[in-house]
Order: structure tokens, then C-alpha cells, then sequence
């Protein structure tokens, strides 16, 4: 799943993608894992309405006349921190030896900052400090997490959890979001996961009312993400960077 490698390039290869959402198709199956039983979310999708154009939502955030005027939140907290938090089996499969194994999709939970560096490691992106890995996830607005359970057909009480995936987010919890550090575990690369995350995540910053969502690719992979609705320099826009010369 070479497409996963979205934000471990130098600036000079990325590409900016924004990603242009016209609905939500309903009860859609999202991916196909081989020798898997695939297992739908713990929630269901309404459709969602027509989103304004990139430009159109930005000057929506302005107020006309520059008048000033107390806006007050229309999602109360608690009901935002639930649109977040979700967990649920995203596919399963027996193994040889009887055991079972389950990949489960989960937002808002901890993670093992060990782990993530393992993961880090095995698809080659360079090393990070994990204090300024910890401040990452810590401010970032949405994680997203794929993790492999094998349970042991001698007991039910053994468990063998596994981070194999990670995506998040990070946004003004208003009108846009980017997405950073798309990954999948190479072992289970081509299975569609890393589709699945992708997409999993789109649709959970859709039900927060964000329609501008970007991200950076290599250009290898910009095919991938345009597949799953992205577009490069949508309406003549460019994405620009500045770094230490």
C-alpha cells in the first residue's frame, strides 16, 4: 500500500490536494479485504448536503459589513467529543491454528507512542522525537487508528493487539482540515485498508460540517487520492510553502 505515504516526503515533492465532496453514498461498501468478513460501522450515514465551493465557504466565515456578532456554538461539546469518539470491527478472519484475528477501526483512543514509532519505522519514514510526536497527536483534531487483534483459540482471555495503521487530522474545527501521517503497516498493504482509513476519516470531519479538506502526497500517489475524490489545484488554486532556505 505504497499510497499510504503521504507526508513523509520532502516539500519539494508534495503535492497539495484538496479534497471537493459532493455527497455521501449510503450504505456503500467501502473496500473489499481478501479472506475477510467484512463488517459495516457502528453508525449510519445520512446524506449530506451539497458543499459550497472551496473560495464560497471560506468567505462564509466572514461576516457581511464587518459587523461583529456573538455566534453561538450549534453542537454542544459533549455531542462533538461523541461525532469523534467511534470504535467498532472493521474485519475479521480465522487464522490456521484456529485463532482469530480482528482489524478494529478506532478515533479518540490512546496511543502507544512506542507503537507508532514501530510503525514509523517499518515503512521507512525517518525518526521523530516522541515528545514532539506526543504534542502532535495531542493537538491534533481527529486520530484515527487500525489495530490487529489475534485471539487464541486455547483462551479467550489472549490477546495480541497490534497498531498496523494511522491517519489524523488537524482543522479549525470550523470550515477546513488537513490530513497528516496517512500509514499502514507493510504487511497489510494492498487490502484496501489504507482506503478504508482514509475515507473512515473523511466521512467523520464530513458529519462535523468541515468541507475543505486537504492534504499533501507524493506525486506517485496523487492517483490514490484522487480515486477517494481529492483534486489537485481545484480552481486554479496552489498550494505554497515556505522552509528555511
Amino acid at each position: 500500500m505504497h499510497a499510504c505515504y503521504a507526508n513523509a516526503i520532502s516539500l519539494s515533492s508534495r503535492v497539495p490536494v484538496i479534497y471537493r465532496h459532493a455527497h455521501c453514498r449510503q450504505s456503500e461498501p467501502l473496500f473489499s479485504i481478501p479472506n475477510f468478513n467484512y463488517y459495516g460501522g457502528s453508525r449510519t450515514l445520512k446524506l449530506c448536503r451539497l458543499k459550497a465551493s472551496f473560495w464560497e465557504s471560506i468567505r462564509s466565515g466572514f461576516l457581511k459589513n464587518n459587523s461583529t456578532q456573538v455566534i453561538e456554538p450549534s453542537t454542544p461539546v459533549e455531542e462533538e467529543e461523541d461525532l469523534l469518539t467511534e470504535e467498532f470491527i472493521l474485519a475479521e478472519k480465522t487464522q490456521p491454528d484456529g485463532g482469530v484475528e480482528q482489524i478494529i477501526f478506532s478515533t479518540g483512543g490512546d496511543i502507544d507512542l512506542y507503537d507508532l514509532q514501530a510503525l514509523c519505522d517499518k515503512v521507512g519514514w525517518p525518526r521523530r522525537p516522541l515528545s514532539k510526536l506526543a504534542t502532535a497527536l495531542k493537538n491534533s483534531y481527529m486520530v484515527a487508528t487500525l489495530h490487529s487483534v489475534r485471539k487464541s483459540p486455547e483462551a479467550e482471555d489472549d490477546e495480541r493487539k497490534r497498531l498496523i495503521g494511522m491517519a489524523r487530522a488537524t482543522s479549525d474545527h470550523a470550515f477546513n482540515a488537513t490530513i497528516w501521517d496517512v500509514l499502514i503497516d507493510p504487511s497489510y498493504q494492498g487490502q484496501g485498508l489504507g482506503k478504508t482509513l482514509v475515507e473512515k476519516l473523511i466521512r467523520a470531519l464530513l458529519r462535523r460540517d468541515i468541507g475543505n479538506i486537504t492534504l499533501f502526497a507524493d506525486s506517485k500517489v496523487v492517483e490514490f487520492y484522487q480515486n477517494l475524490g481529492f483534486e489537485p489545484d481545484p480552481e486554479g488554486i496552489k498550494g505554497m510553502f515556505w522552509h528555511p532556505k
